[in-house]
């Protein structure tokens, strides 16, 4: 957020800004999303909802996984939720008490650490590297006494994925041992090379969280969902209501429409896939080439070792210097993000252009 912040003073100057920070997708909610909304404001009273969300959005929902995993999904099993980041709220507070131990990648998304801190679990980390893709496997957990585990593929900041067998393998397990598992899909529909798939395929006592912002180009609106285990779905209503009533109404009767709007999306990803090869081939030019297979998201991480042991202070440099924001690994890794970097290559292809020209100059003045 800091590198954020200063990306904006130096645009308010003048100054050419080459945003390779954001982790949210460039172009605005689907066609079908924004007429849906204005029909809302003329048609809905938009008063409140029912605390899971409303029944034709909970039902899209559940056609989505049939449509898309072949699955099917009761929907008194879905929980509309403000965000994913709602979902993750709701998740863990119905499913863990304070002291409870809860398994994380490292690197991974911070928020599923800071919101486990804030509610008093113990937060174990899991050190992933190239040699498991950045991905837990269930021999790093067999020991570990977990009362849960948090897994994301496509994962943030890495963009790589579990195959379709690893996730049924670490499903299988955290089923046997009573570990809670809470998939992060919130990245799915934006894959380059392997396959997505959708952890309630294999067993369904953990959470699935899944959101309208990625895919579907909705962040703003703040619009996720949750598929929750039968055992937990009384305490995640009550909760739900307690928290925030309901997910914003206007957001919900958009949101139906979004499954109107696949090809669109799907039109983005296409264009994600070359920025992607953009940025890997750049990267390489420049001898950045230790790269994590960025499977999916849009995202690249990057060991800049050979450049920097303080990706805080570099990261602060680029930008200054050249007008290049990055994000530094040390938002996700608090040990070994030091010396990463994150990319996003979720803009424009003339944003990717421009930072990498911009990126090669100060390498070379450097």
């Amino acid at each position: 957020m800091r590198v954020l912040a200063a990306a904006a003073r130096r645009a308010d100057t003048g100054a050419p800004v080459f945003d390779l920070t954001a982790g949210q997708p460039s172009t605005p909610a689907p066609a079908p999303v924004l007429a849906a909304a204005r029909a809302a404001l003329d048609e809905q009273l938009l008063g409140y909802t029912p605390a899971p969300g409303i029944a034709p959005l909970r039902e899209a929902i559940a056609g989505h996984y049939q449509r898309t995993y072949g699955l099917d999904v009761d929907p008194a099993r879905v929980f509309v939720t403000t965000g994913s980041s709602g979902g993750f709220l709701l998740a863990f507070l119905s499913a863990f008490d304070v002291g409870d131990r809860v398994g994380l990648a490292r690197p991974g998304y911070p928020a599923y650490r800071n919101i486990l801190q804030a509610l008093g679990c113990e937060v174990i980390d899991l050190p992933c590297g190239l040699e498991s893709r950045y991905q837990p496997t269930v021999e790093m957990i067999a020991d570990l006494e977990l009362q849960g585990l948090v897994v994301a593929s496509p994962a943030n900041p890495t963009g790589t994925m579990l195959e379709p067998a690893e996730l049924a393998t670490m499903a299988t397990y955290c089923a046997a041992q009573s570990i809670r598992l809470i998939s992060d899909e919130i990245y799915h529909g934006i894959t380059y090379s392997g396959e997505s798939s959708c952890s309630w395929s294999t067993d369904r006592s953990g959470f699935v969280v899944n959101s309208f912002s990625k895919y579907f180009s909705m962040t703003g609106w703040r619009i996720g969902w949750l598929l929750v285990p039968e055992d937990l779905t009384d305490p995640v209503d009550a909760l739900a209501g307690n928290m925030a009533i309901c997910p914003p109404a206007p957001a919900q009767y958009a949101a139906v429409a979004a499954f109107q709007s696949y090809d669109e999306c799907d039109g983005h990803v296409a264009r994600y896939a070359g920025n992607r090869g953009l940025l890997l081939d750049g990267l390489r030019s420049l001898g950045i080439d230790r790269l994590a297979p960025a499977d999916g998201a849009f995202y690249v991480y990057a060991d800049v070792s050979h450049l920097t042991d303080d990706s805080q202070a570099f990261c602060a440099r680029l930008l200054d210097e050249a007008g290049v924001a990055v994000a530094p690994g040390i938002d996700f890794d608090p040990i070994d993000g030091h010396r990463f970097l994150r990319m996003s290559f979720a803009g424009t292809r003339a944003t990717i252009t421009g930072g990498l020209d911009a990126f090669g100059k100060f390498l070379r003045r450097s």
